[in-house]
């Protein structure tokens, strides 16, 4: 409603979380410090307790997309309500591990295989429980019976337990003790302070694309901090209904008292039904009265005022253009493409996907008929075409922010298995797909996050063979190759020593911090891919901005 009057492409206070709009303040960084530390060293369980609307799920959701897919492998589970044996499937299934069994004991042993393999090839795996303050007695106990999956040195599963603060309460329970004395790692998020606050709203602002006209002034700042107490979710909430009350006021200056007003009718949409119905039901009894009233001597004054006068010209106002409606409603687009999709198999799904993106690397497509599973099928192809592929597991914000073509793993209703399509391009809120689905090659970020996996494909290309040859301490001509990128970048001034040393791992760190990848100062899968793309004497394929 009030989008063209502010000027801005999209809702900046929309209450639905899009990764775009993610803004980590001082706090939400604590919390993702603790997790992160916790995960690299093997503390088993961490836990995170924060007030609802805090922004716990932004800091999981933050933390899975800056792990590397070459050294991590990550699972989010949302839904607590679960029993044991529907737990172990959910994650054995975040992890794609094959089989569906109904026994518990062999869902557990083919996850312990899945983590010693793991474990062997030097990767951590994370499991994080969200709403975890909901979880039965009974599944936190399958949890704990999951962290004694480990080895003679180190715990083979991480798991971050996140809920409510209340859930420290249930931790404390007798029947928890044993749990409760494996964490070792906890961190309770408070909310933002004023200046947080601050910057998260401007934050959101500038993201929605305003033109600079919406102004909060410091009292309505003020004001909306009180009443949300540094909660982004009801700080949403607050700066929604006053852009909403600055539209009903025809301006864009945001007051102490058009938030006031916003606010008041939040409170008035929370009070009780029959609170409200008492302080109401009189008044409106009196306006009813009144209205009456004032009816009757209106008609009675334009009655005489015509006949005193002729009537004035009125000039046309043309209606504003109908918008058409979609031709497929949202509650019917999941049912259509669930057929589009189910048309063909997982294998065929996966092959018409990989051909898009090895279009863009000009490498020949795989035949019609050749069989392509998920991971291991699509990373022989890649090898084959002298390419790598990348491992994606996060959100759609950390994708685009690689700026590489890529393959979005979908899970559609009623349809057995996975369908594929490939992520070729961007137009604002909408992402250019290939091939075509229901006949769009566009889809709305929530269409894709409705059925996105959260896993995703990437082609790349390693030409100065860095990936396999570049860890912190090594020397040679790769090291050397590596500063001589990162100083193309501006992040490294030092000497080209071919010494994967101090100042080496802190350019990677500042190049990485730059770029919105986690900051652990090795030159990984994604470093490289976006090491690569920085660099224009790399051909390196982007997202383009429209395909037609």
């Amino acid at each position: 409603m009030y989008l063209d009057f502010h000027g801005f492409r999209e809702k900046p206070f929309s209450l639905t979380p899009d990764p775009r709009f993610v803004f980590l303040s001082n706090h939400h960084r604590e919390a993702f410090a603790h997790i992160l530390y916790g995960t690299n060293n093997r503390a088993g369980f961490i836990v995170l307790t924060g007030e609802v609307g805090s922004g716990k799920t932004t800091v999981l959701r933050a933390l899975l997309t800056q792990l590397d897919a070459d050294r991590y492998r990550t699972a989010l589970i949302f839904n607590p309500r679960l029993s044991p044996a529907e737990l172990l499937r959910s994650i054995n299934r975040e992890f794609g591990i094959p089989g569906d069994s109904a026994d518990s004991s062999v869902l557990v042993d083919t996850l312990n295989q899945f983590l010693l393999e793991q474990n062997a090839d030097g990767r951590i795996i994370v499991l994080a429980i969200d709403e975890a303050q909901d979880l039965e007695t009974s599944v936190l106990e399958q949890i704990r019976l999951i962290s004694n999956l480990e080895t003679d040195k180190e715990k083979l599963i991480q798991i971050v337990l996140s809920g409510q603060p209340e859930f420290l309460r249930i931790l404390k329970k007798n029947e928890m003790r044993q749990l409760n004395q494996r964490i070792t790692v906890r961190y309770h998020l408070e909310p933002m302070d004023f200046q947080s606050t601050v910057s998260y709203i401007n934050h959101r602002l500038d993201v929605a694309g305003g033109r600079g006209g919406v102004i909060f002034s410091k009292w309505a700042l003020k004001r909306i901090y009180a009443y949300s107490r540094g909660l982004p979710r009801l700080i949403n909430a607050a700066c929604d209904r006053a852009l909403l009350a600055g539209y009903t006021k025809d301006t864009s200056k945001i007051s102490s008292r058009i938030a006031k007003m916003g606010i008041k009718d939040l409170r008035e949409d929370r009070a009780p039904y029959p609170r409200k119905r008492r302080f109401i039901l009189v008044p409106a009894c009196v306006v009813l009265a009144a209205l009456v009233f004032i009816g009757a001597y209106f008609t009675w004054y334009e009655f005489i005022r015509r006949i005193e006068e002729p009537p004035p010209i009125e000039a046309r106002v043309e209606p504003p253009p109908k918008i058409p409606s979609p031709a497929i409603m949202d509650q019917d687009l999941s049912r259509v493409m669930a057929v589009d999709l189910g048309k063909v198999s997982e294998s065929e799904s996966a092959r018409k996907a990989f051909n898009s993106l090895a279009g863009f690397w000009n490498v020949l497509p795989v035949p019609e008929g050749g069989k392509l599973n998920e991971f291991p099928g699509m990373e022989r192809a890649a090898q084959d075409r002298g390419l790598r592929l990348y491992r994606f597991t996060g959100n759609l914000g950390a994708l685009l922010r690689i700026d590489y073509p890529a393959v979005l793993e979908l899970t559609m209703p009623d349809t057995p298995g996975k369908r594929f399509i490939s992520l070729v391009g961007r137009e604002n809120d909408h992402l250019l797909t290939e091939p075509p689905v229901t006949g769009r090659r566009s889809l709305s970020f929530n269409e894709v996050e409705k059925h996105w996996s959260g896993r995703g494909f990437l082609l790349w290309k390693d030409p100065l063979n860095l990936l396999t040859n570049l860890t912190p301490e090594t020397t040679g001509a790769a090291v050397k190759r590596l500063q001589t990128l990162l100083r193309e970048t501006g992040f490294y001034s030092g000497p080209l020593t071919g010494i994967y040393d101090g100042d080496t791992v802190a350019a990677v760190k500042k190049f990485q911090s730059s770029t919105g990848i986690e900051e652990d100062g090795i030159a990984g899968g994604q470093t490289l891919m976006v090491l690569y793309r920085s660099i224009d004497r790399f051909e390196v394929p982007r997202l383009t901005v429209d395909r037609k």
